[in-house]
């Protein structure tokens, strides 16, 4: 630590990254990232930052005016919402209907990515689980369940199945996806899983203690997987039942922790170092846009 700096490592040239989230007790991404900041050398910091949905636009519309705010994470529940306040989405954004990653352009324009998908499905891999060819069912729509959903065809799951009660996000989820994938994808109210080989909670069921299961594992073929997204609690309610019924479960962490390396390049954290100190963030040298990148509708200019 240098002379003259406090004993956080905060300075007055630390640029700042939030986690938006309701609730955020249980968010990883501070504990995961800070660390990896650190190594870097980097004069940065990651906070969690609570909000209610009423609040979102006044809280995120301020953290944009924040001159040494580079970029933004987001959790349940605003992972749709937020895409509202990019001004270009990814292809993967746009795929997902949803957004967990904002960044500041040298313009001051923001861009949204979501890494959800790519994270879940390396952890699947790097767990010994390739879902190419495999029969999935996804229960829930949201942001992440959007991701999820077209992360899993890209893999090539050979049939994947999306519950969730809302018919209308269902509608819009499908609209996106059968690009993808016309014939490979279904979508419905009720789970499929007496076929499955994978099984996929991505709703905030087992946040709380006396959260119901989002689905019966115990429905499930013997030997198919149940994972969940869920981090904290790292033993969900599903994962408890579906390891006591014999079936193989995989753990919330897996998704986030395949996402550092991408977060790493989103926010060119490897150079923030050596930006530290340049001014504010619409004088940073960072790319205009990310490869693919294409307008969001109807953006707002954000300054």
């Amino acid at each position: 630590m240098k002379e003259g700096e406090g004993t956080t490592g905060i300075t007055g040239r630390t640029r700042l990254y939030a986690v938006l989230g309701d609730p955020v007790t249980q968010v990883q991404a501070p504990a995961m990232l800070n660390p990896v900041l650190a190594e870097l050398g980097a004069d940065a910091v990651l906070v969690p930052v609570h909000v209610e949905a009423p609040d979102l636009a006044t809280v995120v519309t301020g953290l944009q005016r924040i001159g040494n705010l580079d970029g933004l994470l987001v959790t349940v529940p605003h992972k749709i919402e937020a895409c509202a306040f990019a001004d270009v989405l990814s292809p993967a954004a746009r795929a997902a209907g949803s957004t967990n990653a904002l960044r500041r352009e040298r313009d001051g324009r923001w861009t949204a990515e979501n890494f959800d998908g790519t994270g879940f499905v390396r952890g699947m891999a790097a767990a010994g689980h390739d879902l190419a060819g495999r029969r999935v069912t996804l229960v829930g729509a949201g942001g992440a369940g959007g991701a999820i959903a077209a992360a899993v065809l890209d893999a090539g799951a050979a049939r994947l199945r999306v519950c969730d009660p809302d018919e209308a996000k269902l509608a819009d989820l499908l609209g996106r996806l059968t690009a993808r994938a016309r014939t490979r994808v279904s979508v419905g109210p009720v789970p499929e899983l007496e076929r499955a080989d994978v099984a996929v909670n991505a709703t905030p069921l087992g946040l709380r203690a006396d959260d119901p299961l989002p689905f019966d594992p115990a429905l499930l073929p013997a030997g198919a997987v149940v994972a969940d997204i869920i981090m904290q609690p790292r033993e969900t309610s599903l994962l408890r039942a579906a390891a006591a019924s014999g079936r193989p479960v995989h753990h919330g962490a897996h998704m986030l922790s395949h996402q550092l390396d991408l977060y790493r390049q989103f926010f060119r954290l490897a150079e923030a170092q050596d930006a530290a100190g340049a001014g504010d963030a619409t004088t940073r040298h960072v790319p205009v846009l990310p490869d693919g990148g294409v307008p969001a509708p109807d953006a707002p200019p954000h300054t």
